[in-house]
């Protein structure tokens, strides 16, 4: 990965971070590491766990960041958040949500934030 998509990504996993605080959620883990892969963002919102995956896009060309998570990649993010959990001694049974956040630079005009709330 290029160091310009490398800096791309945090600064959209950056902007997701604070449009999550913005709205009362809590960040509870950053880039969370397993063997099995990586999680961008861990919050509560309320007593609910909620899983981010963020995608941040130069523009639309390859389709949006919403577009980029299914199949494989919705099942890994399911799988990382059990490891999850367990690594951080969270009853499975709670409640938990998938969210995936979609950030696009616009200069002059803010990001554009696309949330897709419990998508999988």
């Amino acid at each position: 990965m290029t160091r310009v998509r490398r800096a791309l990504g945090a600064w959209g996993e950056h902007v997701a971070e604070a449009y999550l605080a913005g709205r009362g959620l809590s960040i509870i883990d950053r880039n969370w590491r397993c063997r099995e892969g990586e999680i961008d963002l861990v919050a509560a919102d309320g007593g609910t766990v909620v899983f981010c995956e963020v995608k941040t896009r130069r523009g639309s060309t390859f389709g949006t960041g919403l577009d980029a998570v299914a199949g494989r990649k919705a099942a890994r993010l399911r799988r990382l958040a059990m490891l999850w959990l367990a690594a951080h001694a969270r009853d499975e049974a709670a409640e938990i949500r998938f969210d995936v956040i979609s950030v696009t630079p616009r200069p002059g005009n803010g990001p554009g934030i696309d949330h897709a709330r419990g998508v999988f």
